[in-house]
């Protein structure tokens, strides 16, 4: 089983490379891909959840401007709970203390604010007068949020959502506090045995794969956003930007 090897070097930094680089470390059900899948999908299945629960509500809020008071509140309140301490409550309100769902809810949480204030913030900054100009030229509400207002905020709201999967795939470890797997297995296991080679490494992989999702989504957000948003965030002079936004939204040239 990982985590009983014992390596000859006294150094917690010597060990931990001798563990990266022993191959048994990389193979079987307790390996290092099999817990970086684990790990991912704990990740997916958090996000998806925060997504389907924040981004209705930030575009909500963003688009009408009812409610910021609250979301701005409700943000700040998630961000202030302790994120181990509300999934050991969850856990024990649980009926199964092995339950994958009092981890999950309790990073839901975490995911949260980052994705609700990306998008509020997001639709909130687009400029007011292409917003009127598109209700002018006669778009229904649902086509200025999806046609104007989306595709205009994109850029904030994928970083509001590039912030959360970083904050979920950097904290997701703590479910190996409950006994589920993922990469945090090797922390808590290694912590169990005195195994401080296994910690440091587990340590490591876990900041390589949140380093490797967050350029992947970096680079997911630059071609995201299209080349003519791109050249409206920086116009070249003046109200150009203005100009070719309104006329965007009236389907012409300007």
């Amino acid at each position: 089983m990982i985590g009983m090897t014992r390596y000859d070097s006294a150094n917690p930094l010597t060990q931990g490379v001798e563990w990266l680089r022993d191959p048994a470390n990389w193979q079987g059900d307790y390996g290092i891909p099999n817990r970086v899948v684990e790990h991912l999908a704990y990740s997916g299945l958090t996000l998806l959840i925060a997504v389907a629960i924040a981004v209705p509500v930030g575009l909500f809020v963003g688009h009408t401007g009812r409610g910021r008071v609250v979301v701005v509140s409700l943000a700040g309140l998630l961000r202030a709970l302790p994120t181990l301490g509300v999934m050991t409550l969850f856990a024990l309100l649980a009926t199964s203390t092995l339950s994958l769902m009092p981890p999950i809810w309790a990073l839901v949480l975490l995911a949260v604010p980052p994705l609700m204030t990306g998008t509020y913030a997001g639709i909130a900054a687009v400029d007011p007068e292409t917003v009127d100009a598109a209700r002018g030229v006669g778009m229904t509400e649902w086509q200025v949020l999806f046609r104007v207002e989306v595709p205009n905020a994109l850029a904030v709201m994928l970083g509001g959502f590039r912030s959360a999967v970083l904050q979920v795939v950097a904290t997701v470890a703590v479910v190996a506090y409950l006994g589920l797997g993922g990469l945090g297995r090797f922390i808590i296991d290694g912590l169990s045995v005195q195994d401080y080679g296994q910690v440091l490494g587990g340590a490591v992989v876990i900041a390589a794969v949140a380093l490797v999702v967050d350029g992947v989504l970096a680079l997911a957000q630059r071609r995201a956003i299209s080349p003519g948003l791109q050249q409206l965030r920086h116009p070249p002079a003046g109200n150009a930007a203005r100009e070719d936004l309104t006329a965007g939204a009236r389907g012409g040239t300007p």
